[in-house]
């Protein structure tokens, strides 16, 4: 089991890229846990990872005894959850990735409530806006906010979230209220941006049915909550899932534009790798994250 346990922590290493956030989040001082990856290197007799005061890199020994690790942990926690299935408790680490507005004021209060329920998971959260790599970065499973058409992924929907776009008193004041989508190319629209990112563009509603609005602005983040606060603070206009802004709308720090042209909702779905043994401790997570997620949004969402 120490072998296990030192390759956990390798593996722990490698995603973070630091032996202080890998041990944080194995609750292992730095030095422990170089002395685990040293322990490893001298099992191995090669080098794995080359450490500078920064940060750490894998060698090319590293990166393929990364990969193998990853296929051995895995089939543990197969052999594991199979066990823990027949035996009716789940367990197991459970790794989830989501959104990070969502993550935040939705997820994040959920988990402690989860793990009172089911002591033996171990949630392991990754909140990006980013789209991760499931299968490259073993997620067990991601919430998502679109729509997914890849059929290797189970999807399960949550809700449709009806979006809005919204702007500061200020802004608007100072700008001018847009009377019809065309007049947003002249405003400063607050985007969501990454690589890969399609946010170039909005689809609103309209009486002919959805039309599509090319859009820009001076600035855009790859963090939604930046944007979020941007758009409070005055700098533009925003496209955000009415839960997101909610109680800025009921407080007044932002008001709605063009809500007779409101954007095509988008989906929350909680999605997987397809497998045909789905482990319990996803299915438990997944029943009550549903669960809980459609409750809270259907409060959120009445203004």
């Amino acid at each position: 089991m120490a072998l296990l346990e030192n390759m956990r922590v390798f593996v722990r290493v490698v995603e973070l890229g630091s032996l202080s956030a890998a041990g944080r989040q194995v609750r292992m001082s730095p030095a422990v846990v170089s002395h685990r990856i040293q322990q490893l290197e001298q099992h191995l007799g090669v080098r794995l990872l080359n450490r500078t005061t920064r940060q750490v890199q894998t060698t090319e020994h590293g990166q393929t005894f990364y990969r193998h690790c990853l296929v051995v942990l895995d089939a543990m926690e197969r052999a594991e959850t199979s066990v823990a299935t027949t035996s009716g408790v789940p367990s197991g680490s459970l790794r989830v990735t989501a959104p990070l507005g969502f993550g935040r004021r939705v997820l994040a209060p959920l988990v402690p409530q989860f793990h009172e329920l089911y002591p033996r998971v171990e949630v392991r959260l990754r909140l990006s806006d980013h789209l991760l790599d499931l299968l490259g970065e073993a997620v067990d499973l991601a919430i998502r906010m679109a729509e997914m058409r890849d059929s290797s992924f189970v999807l399960r929907k949550i809700a449709d979230c009806r979006r809005v776009l919204c702007a500061a008193p200020a802004y608007l004041e100072a700008q001018g209220n847009p009377k019809s989508p065309e007049e947003l190319m002249g405003h400063n629209c607050l985007l969501l941006r990454f690589p890969g990112s399609r946010q170039y563009q909005w689809t609103l509603e309209g009486r002919d049915g959805p039309s599509k609005v090319p859009v820009r602005g001076s600035f855009d983040a790859d963090d939604g909550d930046v944007l979020t606060q941007w758009a409070v603070d005055g700098r533009g206009i925003v496209m955000k899932p009415v839960w997101e802004v909610a109680a800025h709308l009921r407080s007044g720090a932002l008001q709605l534009v063009l809500p007779d042209h409101p954007p095509e909702p988008v989906v929350l779905a909680v999605l997987y790798p397809h497998r045909s043994f789905l482990p319990a401790k996803v299915r438990v997570f997944s029943d009550y994250l549903v669960e809980q997620t459609r409750a809270l949004l259907s409060a959120d969402l009445v203004l």
